[in-house]
């Protein structure tokens, strides 16, 4: 007999593409959607998901071009935050997940408002890790980025590929602003990068850098969706983050009533060092978020 707390680790058909997920708890629990960001994949919810699976149904699904789903090349499929969205939205049509808490994270924030915005009956509530709704949190690392969506050069493009797409970038985004470095695994840039070198993955990245560009004019739907709805949230946000620093967590503050609101003394992947003390966070958020 299967240990529903185990992680089961599964693939379902979307739009003809392979979707792969991780899944574990009882689906009879109140749902986890676990959102991840670039360059990794449900990888990053590997030891959160065991950490909660006693209590809630956690499922962690790898956007196209990410882990283990399908990778068609930029020419078969539109790589962009609306199309990675969709495909998320029918995901959960699917696999018929009617409500769920929302696990954001870098990427997972703009694909998961954008389907909070569209079903936001759904949401019993928000888990936002350095994920950003706010132009206040797009600082000096998006500069090169920003000039990409301007100039959507082969010149801007090389740029963004050796700063963003190597090994030593990778392995930059995991121990920059941590505490202690030594806690984090090499494997998480191993395997990130290993994935990232597959052919044809880095005009995959390339595509959804300048896609990204997309989110900013997004911002006043998604901050009128925190008024309107008032969706519960929890913020568990690494301060060390140069990607998303802490001034874009702040302005949540503005819109949303029902914020619980923790700044850690961490880096981009929060989970790496604070797994313990985020999942109890999430334990008593959920719990008390569940009933809606």
């Amino acid at each position: 007999m299967t240990n529903l707390n185990n992680t089961m680790h599964k693939t379902i058909e979307i739009d003809g593409l392979d979707i792969f997920y991780r899944e574990a708890g009882n689906p009879d629990a109140p749902t986890i959607l676990l959102l991840h960001g670039f360059p990794t994949s449900s990888h990053m919810f590997r030891n959160l998901i065991p950490a909660l699976a006693d209590e809630f149904h956690l499922i962690a699904p790898d956007y196209p071009g990410f882990g283990a789903s399908s990778m068609p090349k930029v020419d078969e499929f539109e790589y962009s935050f609306d199309k990675l969205a969709e495909i998320v939205a029918k995901f959960t049509i699917k696999l018929d997940l009617s409500r769920y808490f929302l696990y954001l994270m870098d990427y997972g924030a703009p694909v998961g408002y954008r389907l909070a915005a569209k079903y936001p009956e759904k949401v019993l509530g928000l888990i936002v890790q350095n994920g950003n709704a706010y132009e206040e949190g797009l600082r000096d690392f998006w500069q090169p980025i920003k000039a990409y969506w301007q100039n959507k050069t082969a010149e801007n493009a090389q740029v963004l590929a050796d700063n963003l797409l190597t090994l030593t970038a990778t392995k930059w985004q995991y121990i920059n602003g941590v505490r202690n470095s030594e806690a984090i695994a090499p494997d998480n840039w191993f395997h990130d990068q290993y994935l990232l070198d597959r052919p044809g993955n880095q005009e995959i990245q390339l595509e959804l850098f300048y896609s990204y560009g997309t989110n900013p004019p997004l911002y006043p739907q998604w901050q009128e969706y925190f008024r309107s709805f008032q969706p519960p949230t929890l913020i568990v946000w690494g301060k060390g983050d140069y990607i998303f620093p802490e001034e874009g967590a702040h302005p949540y503050k503005q819109d949303l009533n029902n914020l619980e609101f923790h700044i850690l003394d961490t880096g981009h992947f929060a989970l790496e060092e604070d797994l313990d003390l985020i999942a109890n966070y999430i334990r008593h958020f959920a719990r008390s978020n569940s009933s809606q």
